[in-house]
């Protein structure tokens, strides 16, 4: 597994990272065991870079995966939407503790979109700043959907690490072209910033043009790691093959295809409006009092069905 180094700490990352969303409540609702032999598994074949956050509530599952791997070459990204300095620190100390880990090594806040919501989070900011010279994390960073969120996060001064949503048709972007995150991403990366990606099937939008979508995950020079989530044990070996052979087979292409997934909206939905609020992506509406989605602008993150009062919204 090729790897690239995150700053000037000493840590190595797998080229792919592991999206841990996929496997937990919000997704594939996998048990702790099953989710930890998974990701485990990943371990075993040589990723060692592992996403979550705070909403996934996956740390359980990467606990598991951890005992059952039993080794200690494993680098944690974290993330949270807490915008005081005490709710950053009951974040933190919370990934410490169901993880069972003393450092976190990335800890960011989560869905930034300008430098007007970093300057509104800057409590947070400024408690995982001080986590940093502590130790108790390594690098503090942010992710976004946003050509704005990269930008300020430059213009900001401080942030170590980028995990910016792009892929090839630009889906899932906020407020611009796959072209302008491209350049922010590049300007991020001069200015020594460690990234790694997301989103690059779209949210499983895009399973039928895999290879394309791999091909320029892969390709962009200023992405150290590409964040991809995945669900059973031929997913991880037909990533992983197609970043050693740079293409997809016919039968790897077919595993991609059959897990096609998409949001579904069960029929005790009371139209409350939490989830439209929550979106990112603007996909939600309400319509004659239920939540409808637009699925040619859904990327499939599921943060909706985390403010779901009613448990009425699942990725399926």
């Amino acid at each position: 597994m090729k790897k690239v180094n995150v700053g000037n700490s000493g840590l190595s990352v797998s080229k792919i990272c592991f999206g841990s969303l996929t496997v937990g409540p919000l997704q594939a609702n996998f048990d702790v065991q099953k989710a930890g032999e998974i990701i485990a598994y990943a371990f075993s074949k040589g990723i060692n870079f592992i996403d979550t956050a705070q909403l996934y509530e996956t740390y359980p599952h990467i606990k598991m995966a951890l005992k059952l791997y039993n080794k200690d070459d494993i680098v944690i990204s974290s993330k949270t939407y807490a915008y005081t300095k005490e709710q950053a620190k009951i974040a933190v100390e919370q990934a410490r503790k169901e993880l069972d880990r003393d450092v976190i090594e990335i800890f960011m806040l989560h869905e930034q979109e300008s430098i007007h919501t970093l300057n509104g989070h800057r409590q947070a900011l400024d408690y995982l700043f001080n986590c940093k010279e502590k130790g108790i994390i390594k690098y503090a960073g942010i992710s976004t959907h946003s050509v704005a969120g990269v930008l300020g996060a430059i213009e900001f001064g401080n942030i170590d690490v980028i995990h910016p949503l792009i892929n090839v048709d630009g889906l899932g972007i906020t407020d611009g072209t796959r072209q302008d995150m491209e350049k922010a991403i590049e300007l991020a990366k001069q200015k020594g910033m460690f990234v790694y990606s997301m989103k690059a099937l779209g949210g499983g939008n895009m399973f039928k043009k895999a290879n394309k979508c791999f091909e320029y995950a892969f390709s962009l020079p200023f992405v150290d790691s590409v964040a991809i989530g995945m669900q059973c044990f031929e997913e991880i070996d037909a990533n992983i093959s197609f970043l050693e052979n740079g293409l997809f087979s016919e039968d790897e292409i077919n595993i991609l295809k059959n897990k096609n997934r998409k949001l579904h909206i069960d029929n005790w939905c009371n139209g409350c409006g939490n989830c439209v609020n929550k979106c990112p992506q603007k996909a939600l509406t309400i319509k004659n009092n239920k939540a409808f989605c637009d699925n040619k602008k859904c990327i499939l993150c599921g943060y909706c069905s985390a403010h779901c009062e009613n448990w009425a919204i699942k990725i399926v």
